[in-house]
């Protein structure tokens, strides 16, 4: 496939950008600065660009790819233009009819036995210098759930990011976090950008929104039952 990655140097972008190209994928780089991929060896081409000054360039960079990813996200203090960047790519993929795969934030997943309310709801879960990215992505659900086209898949990671190993062994959910035996709800950005390939390889029927982490029983989103995707 040939597929496109906005956002590719950031540490999200840059992990789903190396998971592509391992798997045989060809790969155009998109971020305003690509100089810190010049090392990344494969089937990739590097494109500086920035979408908040041309939103139309991301149209323009989508044709011709199979999918387009995105795994934007704007700088601290500027966390309410991660909207404005969704809304770009949407675009672009619109007018060239291609699929978007997003990368989202943990912000809007409800919590185990948390009686529905979510990371960003819940009272004291969240320390107020996160806030705005959570309310950032919870914006961008809201976007995307109003978004007929394209075709939408949106992947939420759990409630830590972290570094750590490639396994390729996570377990998946819709709308609820996910956590192991203990309660972590963690995943490796290496993993993490394996679930998006996962994804985007066998993307079951669109528009869906699910989630990933370690230790937890669970099936990719194509392998479950048509009743577990989001309406």
């Amino acid at each position: 496939m040939k597929l496109i990655v906005f956002g590719a140097t950031g540490d999200v972008g840059r992990k789903i950008t190396e998971e592509a190209l391992a798997c045989g994928h060809s790969v155009t780089a998109v971020a305003r600065n690509t100089q810190p991929l010049a090392r990344i060896q494969g089937q990739i081409e590097r494109v500086d660009a920035d979408l908040l000054a041309n939103a139309e360039r991301a149209g323009e960079l989508i044709t011709g790819h199979d999918a387009a990813i995105s795994a934007l996200r704007p700088a601290q203090g500027r966390e309410p233009l991660l909207l404005e960047l969704t809304r770009a790519v949407l675009d672009g993929a619109r007018a060239n009819d291609v699929p978007v795969f997003v990368t989202g934030g943990a912000a809007t997943l409800k919590l185990p036995e948390g009686r529905g309310q979510t990371l960003l709801s819940a009272p004291g879960v969240l320390p107020a210098a996160v806030r705005p990215i959570a309310e950032a992505c919870a914006a961008q659900v809201e976007l995307l759930d109003a978004t007929e086209e394209p075709a939408w898949f949106h992947l939420l990671p759990p409630a830590m990011l972290v570094e750590g190993p490639r396994t390729g062994i996570y377990g998946w959910g819709t709308d609820t976090l996910v956590t192991d035996a203990d309660g972590n709800s963690q995943i490796s950005y290496a993993d993490f950008a394996a679930a998006m390939l996962d994804l985007v390889e066998s993307p079951p029927p669109a528009p869906i929104r699910c989630t990933v982490a370690w230790q937890a029983s669970g099936q990719p989103p194509a392998e479950r039952e048509a009743e577990s995707a989001p309406e």
